[in-house]
């Protein structure tokens, strides 16, 4: 017999079967039964290295493996009789018993003798192997070196710079770990008997009405939800009809009340926008269905939360995934088991080498240790894996030290996770751990803008944004963030503003945990973790000293003058306003922050929240950067103190009102040194002010979304440093003004999803400088002659029926790109 006839899935693979059912039934030969399981599960890789390897096998080397062949015979026709055995027959079940036993004990000497002087003799594979990888760094290196020089514009070449290759990359680095976990990771026995229970729950018991699973953060609880929900069996049970909610530790109630009614009465579009529709008392009433459907109901903390978004409907069947149990609601739960050790060696190996078992030039005494110490929880696993990832002997050495000296992970003490996954920090730089703290300044479970994140960090850590996109990049290779592209816009181009970040909850928790430390008045980041109703006893303690922090972090309800105590903070250069309330009067210690140099209000309400005391920004003589989100701006007119060093505005689901009016305010006036402006889903915005075209120092003019933006100012000629002007999704405006052609600095127009645009300028051919262009769901009749003057146009995306005139334009090395279609509306869940 060969190696090649024994492990292509005859013998190992039926005595697997068989060993299955065995654990299964038979309870006296069930512990030997499952250990003989793992240890094959052990014993088919290594036989594939050597197999895979390519050397040729002597004779004696090939006696052992056949002798090894003729035992697995043995031990699948004794699985046999086992399973044929009669439970009452307790005699010869011992026997049975025993001979299971001498059955493990000469599968394991062979594991831990011959077969380890096999692996050895292969050493000169490893050699082979270690060179490849060094090639490989070297290769990456160079790729590094070239990506950084194409960061900014990066038109030429055809390619999106660095920028849209690494969120490229992203997108396929997590399809191969879906890919290659779908296919080794998840076929673990632990992972496959839990979707196999709940989807039992689910699909089979329709007597329970509302199952659970449960586990410690980052014991993969979503992750089996999801795979729950992917399943063909599910999907077909239930036709389709499955709505995946997060619900987060400060739920908007009423938007996901609304969500799942809804969903239920299959009027899908309501959103935030139908609450007067749903019943207004406790909804656990009685009501019919046509067809079977599931709701699923992630990260659940609060049990008077869960009662309320609970319909007592038959066919409709609830799924909650929670860190906690709730007995009182669910029928049935399913405890989230920690990974076996195999499974937990799979899964570490994948992060820390790229593959599913332990390399041959690795230490496997040193990773087991490791991975032990992670004691089966996948979210730690993964992390600290890609922490140590290409690192030296040495760091390995040190981070098994620092774990072995922490306490045993505990599923009930999630603190004692977090001083665990802390390693995964250590071996940061400085300044990417920094950055990587600055993300517990965010609220659970939303989507953080990369816009937010890079302005903040570039005031803060005096980086330039090529930088900071470098160090998020680094931060999402070692899985302590996750980047998601916005499916409703194009390709980038030198924006961050078409991405967006999430973090898993734990990962969120490890870093207000490590930026909790010490004093509070000396704490660099000032973090308040989850939406209260007023600021922390312990602040109100401590205000009659100095905060220190540079970072302040505040998440409330709405907040009135008399809900707030003066405090002091003489070193803040960034103040995070995270709230949800139709009214919100601005912090009286903003007058106390003499340093602040960017500001970010975001309100999570259902309606535009009405800011009062919009006069202290007259005292924010330093502010470099604003992000105002969902609120009414009509008071800025208020302040009339030119904001000299203000660079970036961002309005964002704002009413405008005529606040932006030139007979209300002049904004050149207001802002001087404006270098960025975007306007997005300001729905009230009818026509751009023409003071704003007086802003001479304004680089870059975003006005997305805008759906009943009629009209650009004449004037628009007049900002002669303009070198991005966006005006996505506006499908009332109709024309350009000719005056756009005098831009003489524009590399970007982006007209995309502009459906009533009549056409170009006719003399646009004057922009020399206009590198790219977007027009995707613009369908023109014709295009200026002009535009064959284009001389630096390179790119052009467009529809199928535009492509063809510009094709016929003929010119040299220009790029003419096909828009695919994208119908994904699932950005509206964030509103």
């Amino acid at each position: 017999m060969v190696v090649t006839d024994l492990f292509l899935g005859e013998i190992a693979t039926e005595l697997l079967k068989q060993l299955l059912e065995i654990s299964k039934k038979a309870s006296l030969c069930k512990s030997s039964a499952e250990s003989l399981m793992a240890g094959i599960n052990e014993l088919i890789p290594m036989i594939q290295e050597i197999k895979l390897s390519g050397v040729e096998l002597p004779s004696n080397r090939q006696f052992q493996l056949d002798h090894l062949s003729r035992t697995l015979h043995e031990g699948l026709e004794l699985s046999k009789k086992v399973l044929k055995s009669n439970r009452w027959n307790v005699y010869k079940n011992l026997q049975l018993a025993r001979k299971m036993e001498k059955m493990e004990k000469k599968i394991y000497m062979f594991i831990n003798g011959p077969l380890q002087v096999h692996l050895l003799a292969d050493v000169h594979h490893m050699r082979f192997e270690t060179t490849e990888r060094f090639d490989k760094l070297e290769w990456s290196a160079k790729k590094l070196e070239e990506s950084i020089g194409n960061l900014k514009i990066g038109v030429g070449g055809g390619g999106g710079g660095w920028m849209e290759e690494a969120v490229k990359r992203m997108e396929e680095e997590e399809m191969k770990w879906e890919g290659s976990l779908g296919n080794n990771f998840y076929s673990g026995l632990g992972f496959e008997e839990g979707k196999r229970k709940v989807k039992e729950m689910v699909i089979e018991r329709e007597n329970l009405n509302v199952v659970g699973i449960c586990g410690i953060g980052g014991s993969g609880k979503t992750t089996l939800a999801n795979e729950i929900c992917r399943d063909d069996q599910v999907r077909c049970h239930f036709e389709n009809r499955i709505l995946f909610l997060t619900v987060s530790q400060s739920p908007n109630v009423e938007n996901l009340r609304a969500k799942i009614w809804g969903f239920i009465t299959g009027n899908n579009g309501m959103g935030g926008m139908g609450y007067d529709l749903v019943p207004k008392w406790n909804l656990q009433f009685e009501w019919r269905i046509v067809a079977p459907m599931l709701i699923v109901l992630d990260d659940v903390w609060s049990l008077p939360v869960l009662e309320q978004l609970i319909f007592k409907v038959a066919g409709c069947k609830t799924l909650v995934v929670s860190r906690f149990k709730f007995p009182k609601v669910c029928n049935a739960t399913y405890n989230v088991e920690l990974l076996r050790r195999e499974e937990a060696i799979s899964l570490f190996c994948h992060s820390a080498f790229g593959k599913t078992s332990i390399p041959p030039a690795a230490d496997p005494d040193l990773v087991k240790q490791i991975v032990d110490e992670c004691k089966g929880l996948p979210l730690a696993l993964k992390v600290i894996g890609a922490s140590l990832r290409d690192q030296p002997e040495m760091y390995w050495e040190s981070a098994r030290k620092r774990l072995s000296r922490g306490e045993p992970i505990c599923e009930s003490h999630e603190s004692k996770l977090l001083d665990r996954m802390a390693i995964s920090t250590h071996f940061l730089s400085k300044n990417v751990r920094e950055c990587f703290l600055d993300l517990g300044s965010f609220p659970e479970d939303k989507k953080i803008p990369l816009d937010v994140l890079i302005n903040m960090w570039v005031e803060i850590h005096d980086i330039d944004p090529e930088e900071a996109f470098a160090i998020l990049v680094e931060l999402s290779d070692k899985n302590l963030l996750t980047l998601v592209k916005d499916a409703r816009v194009g390709d980038l181009y030198s924006s961050y503003y078409e991405i967006c970040i999430m973090q898993h909850d734990v990962l969120r928790d490890l870093a207000i945990h490590l930026s909790s430390c010490g004093n509070i008045n000396e704490r660099k980041r000032l973090l308040m973790p989850r939406r209260e109703a007023q600021l922390p006893k312990e602040w109100e303690r401590n205000a009659d000293r100095p905060f220190n922090a540079q970072i302040v972090s505040i998440h409330t309800g709405e907040m009135k003058e008399m809900d707030w105590f003066r405090m002091d903070f003489p070193k803040a250069e960034v103040l995070i306003l995270n709230f949800s309330a139709d009214d919100f009067f601005l912090p009286p210690f903003i007058d106390d922050m003499p340093k602040l140099r960017a500001l970010v209000m975001i309100n999570y309400s259902t309606s535009n929240a009405t800011i009062g005391n919009f006069s202290i920004f007259s005292s924010l003589a330093n502010l470099r950067s604003l992000w105002l989100e969902k609120v009414s701006i009509g008071r800025l007119s208020e302040s009339t103190v030119p904001l000299k060093n203000l660079r970036k505005i961002s309005l964002i689901l704002c009413k405008i009102d005529k606040s932006l009016d030139e007979s209300v305010i002049d904004l050149s006036h207001i802002f001087p040194s404006l270098s960025e402006l975007t306007i997005d889903h300001c729905e009230d915005l009818i026509q751009l002010p023409s003071s704003i075209c007086r802003i001479h120092s304004l680089k870059s003019l975003s006005i997305t979304n805008c759906h009943n933006l009629e009209k650009l100012p004449a004037n628009l000629g007049n900002l002669k440093s303009l070198q991005i002007l966006r005006l996505y999704a506006c499908p009332t405006l109709k024309m350009l003004p000719p005056c756009l052609c005098d831009l003489i600095w524009l590399k970007f127009l982006d007209i995309s999803q502009c459906v009533n645009l009549k056409g170009l300028p006719e003399w646009i051919g004057k922009l020399s400088r206009l590198e790219k262009i977007d027009m995707r769901e613009c369908s023109l009749a014709k295009l200026p002659n002009s535009v064959a003057s284009l001389e630096s146009l390179r790119k052009v995306i467009c529809e199928e029926d535009v492509s063809w005139l510009w094709k016929e334009v003929k010119k040299v090395n220009l790029d003419v790109q096909v828009a695919e279609k994208c119908y994904s509306l699932d950005w509206l869940d964030d509103y």
